[in-house]
């Protein structure tokens, strides 16, 4: 005898599916050191695909852009904390930056706080799915680096802690 799923009962595995796939995105982008060029997870009908360029580098089949359309270099996220001995907890992913939980809701983490590792310090939106961004190590918070509501790219310090 054999059972046919619901297309309700479906589509929550494949959501189940769809989390997994990107939890295991996030923790295989933050054991790279470089920029991501494609990872694709499968798992059952889901499928996760996740891909960067570097900045340099251009698609055969893209339009050639004018070099006045190349970002300035102010307004690229800064690569490493601006004081010695500070670390910065970084983008995890590529989306829309987020202090609290929900609008209206107190801030994750304000300077002066300290903070554990594994502490929720902010979210990262990214296609509709909210990505928790955790402090990897403990630390007094010492500078909040992006505004609420601001686009942030992958390895972006977000928050600059202060390990002493």
């Amino acid at each position: 005898m054999s059972t046919v799923a619901a297309p309700e009962d479906t589509e929550v595995v494949e959501e189940e599916a769809l989390a997994g796939l990107r939890r295991q995105a996030q923790h295989l982008i933050a054991e790279l050191t470089g920029p991501v060029r494609r990872i694709r997870l499968r798992s059952g009908p889901a499928v996760l695909e996740v891909e960067w360029h570097p900045e340099n580098a251009t698609r055969p089949d893209a339009p050639a852009t004018p070099a006045t359309a190349e970002v300035p270099p102010a307004a690229r996220p800064p690569a490493a904390p601006s004081a010695p001995g500070r670390a910065a907890v970084r983008a995890p992913i590529v989306g829309t930056f987020y202090r609290s939980p929900e609008p209206g809701a107190r801030p994750f983490v304000a300077v002066g706080d300290l903070v554990r590792p594994g502490q929720p310090v902010a979210i990262v939106e990214a296609m509709k799915l909210m990505n928790e961004v955790t402090a990897d190590r403990a630390g007094r918070v010492v500078a909040i680096l992006v505004e609420d509501g601001q686009a942030v790219e992958y390895d972006q310090p977000l928050v600059e802690l202060d390990p002493a």
